[in-house]
């Protein structure tokens, strides 16, 4: 999405892997740091603090479980907020199991 320079639907598409990744600790991590970057290139302050922050938190958290399922990763959500999955991304993870 980068190439069209449709950013918010790049961040859509990160939420969406951030949800397949984040019980991977490496995955979650990953994830994190692209949103980062996207808020870098963004200039978007808060979402790079959030980010700062939930890169550790991914880093320490996601090994012993402690992931809110479903939570998409922005800034804009708590990090302790459990949200429902949606039916496709469902499907994929229960295909994975």
């Amino acid at each position: 999405m980068r190439v069209a320079r449709d950013y918010s639907a790049e961040f859509q598409h990160l939420e969406r892997a951030h949800i397949l990744g984040q019980a991977s600790t490496i995955e979650h991590v990953r994830v994190h740091a692209l949103m980062f970057a996207w808020a870098l290139r963004q200039r978007r302050t808060r979402e790079l603090f959030g980010q700062a922050i939930r890169i550790i938190g991914a880093a320490t958290k996601t090994v012993f479980g402690l992931v809110p399922v479903g939570n998409t990763g922005g800034s804009d959500v708590s990090p302790f907020k459990p949200m429902p999955i949606p039916a496709d991304l469902q499907r994929i993870l229960d295909s994975a199991s």
